[in-house]
């Protein structure tokens, strides 16, 4: 699953997806340093893990993963072929998400495109760009479904959704901000809509103002905005997180507890990130690995067992199933199944997240 980091240039986007992924991504005080995307692979913190290693002392184990990438500044007019124009709509169509970089602090030494900080015209700059492309799609789609409609009744369903669509976006608004039905959503499904992704709006805030960032006023009227989009806000410092990325675990812990901070900003985003996608994990754990498995919220068991390989899936017979919270109170999973926690499930289960497995197949 990919999440693209977008924001006008010189927002923290570059500094934040070095800090997230260690990957080294170009970064200057100047616009569109960033010209191709850069991408990096990054593991989804999981504290299960962690015990699970403890209690199995596996040979490795393995994160979930998520892939960030490191989009070009935008700007107005982009859509025209302003800056970068339409590469960088290129690069944000084939993302799953997006992480909106916003900048909520002043810096007199920080060149800022528009000449002050202003983070809901900053949003509405990038919005309007995304949307004038989805503009140009639709005008499109409806051309073509509206010449079928003579000899194909069916293409009416087709052409309301988009005109439902295609109104709510001449308000300046995005897709994401209708609600569609299953059927309608699945009339548009191939059209990628740029506005319909589901957004994570970061609110980068100064080093003076990340303890008490939730009382920014910046940050405030980001999640006023948000909540219009049904969206999610995580404040953080880019700065700050730079710095920790460079540190080992420990000194990273120091940094945090005299922050003040429970955790670092990257955790929150990447897990954020991950349940922004509708994912969630589950587990399997032996002493040659222990590993979370990406799935989607909903799946069921066969095809969680064709994650970790199809002849699994193809030849399911069932999946034996322990909660982790169940495993970690009674430390293994012999003790489990001595006292019944260990459940034999179907092909209807759906997976839950956590659930630590050892899938039967026959092939």
């Amino acid at each position: 699953m990919k999440i693209g980091i977008v924001g006008l240039p010189n927002v923290g986007k570059s500094t934040l997806f070095n800090s997230i992924t260690n990957a080294g991504a170009e970064c200057a005080n100047y616009p569109f340093c960033t010209i191709e995307p850069n991408v990096g692979v990054v593991p989804v913190p999981d504290e299960r893990l962690d015990k699970l290693t403890e209690i199995y002392n596996p040979e490795k184990t393995t994160h979930a993963i998520i892939e960030f990438v490191d989009i070009a500044g935008l700007v107005k007019g982009a859509s025209k072929g302003e800056g970068l124009g339409n590469k960088f709509l290129s690069h944000i169509r084939e993302v799953d998400a997006i992480a909106h970089v916003v900048r909520c602090f002043e810096d007199s030494n920080i060149v800022h495109v528009d000449g002050n900080i202003d983070p809901l015209r900053d949003i509405e700059t990038i919005n309007l760009e995304l949307i004038f492309s989805d503009l140009e799609i639709l005008e499109r789609r409806l051309d073509s479904a509206r010449k079928r409609l003579k000899a194909d009744k069916k293409a009416q369903a087709e052409i309301d959704v988009l005109e439902k669509i295609k109104a709510v976006l001449e308000q300046g608004k995005c897709a994401r901000t209708v609600e569609l039905t299953d059927e309608e959503k699945e009339e548009i499904k191939d059209l990628y809509l740029l506005t319909s992704k589901p957004v994570l709006y970061i609110a980068n805030v100064s080093e003076d103002e990340i303890v008490d960032a939730e009382n920014n006023a910046n940050v405030k009227k980001v999640k006023e905005f948000a909540k219009t989009e049904g969206a999610k806000v995580i404040p953080l410092c880019v700065k700050i997180e730079e710095e920790l990325s460079g540190l080992d675990a420990n000194d990273k812990k120091e940094m945090l507890e005299a922050l003040g901070l429970a955790e670092s900003g990257l955790d929150k985003v990447v897990k954020t990130s991950y349940d922004l996608l509708g994912l969630m994990s589950f587990l399997t754990a032996g002493e040659p690995e222990v590993r979370a498995w990406t799935i989607k919220k909903g799946t069921k068991a066969p095809q969680a067992a064709g994650k970790i390989h199809s002849d699994i899936e193809r030849g399911f017979i069932r999946a034996e199933v322990v909660s982790y919270d169940d495993l970690i109170r009674e430390g293994s999973m012999l003790a489990c199944r001595e006292k019944g926690l260990v459940r034999s499930e179907g092909k209807e289960y759906v997976m839950q997240d956590g659930d630590i497995v050892l899938f039967r197949f026959n092939v």
